[in-house]
């Protein structure tokens, strides 16, 4: 399973990338693969604001459907518009081209200490 080392975590399988006050999000491959093959994804409308815990979105996958939960509180910058056509995207490149939103974060210092660093996820996954 390939777990980045440059990137943090949540319990729940999305993975997040900071960059300044903006996260990009998605999902991981742990969830990617225990989903089986995405054939649609239920993004988020940019300018919404999400608080963390909330859902973002919505995968449909063959094996299951699954919510997308935000990793932190803030505003939808951009989403993933490729996933429209392309859900598969998801299952090919799920910490490259198959991100799922960016998220202009509003509480990244308070909310960061919630999510799990790479050897706390590989932990997780493992268990």
């Amino acid at each position: 399973m390939n777990i980045p080392q440059n990137l943090l975590y949540t319990k729940d399988h999305e993975w997040v990338r900071i960059d300044g006050d903006v996260v990009v999000v998605g999902i991981t491959d742990f969830a990617q693969g225990e989903l089986g093959d995405v054939v649609f994804v239920q993004l988020p409308e940019v300018g919404a604001k999400i608080p963390q815990g909330q859902t973002l979105g919505t995968i449909e996958a063959v094996k299951a459907v699954a919510d997308i939960y935000s990793p932190l509180s803030g505003e939808i910058m951009a989403v993933n518009a490729d996933l429209n056509d392309k859900p598969e995207l998801m299952n090919k490149d799920c910490y490259g081209a198959g991100w799922v939103a960016k998220i202009k974060a509003s509480n990244l210092a308070a909310e960061k200490s919630s999510l799990l660093d790479p050897a706390a996820y590989t932990n997780l996954t493992s268990a």
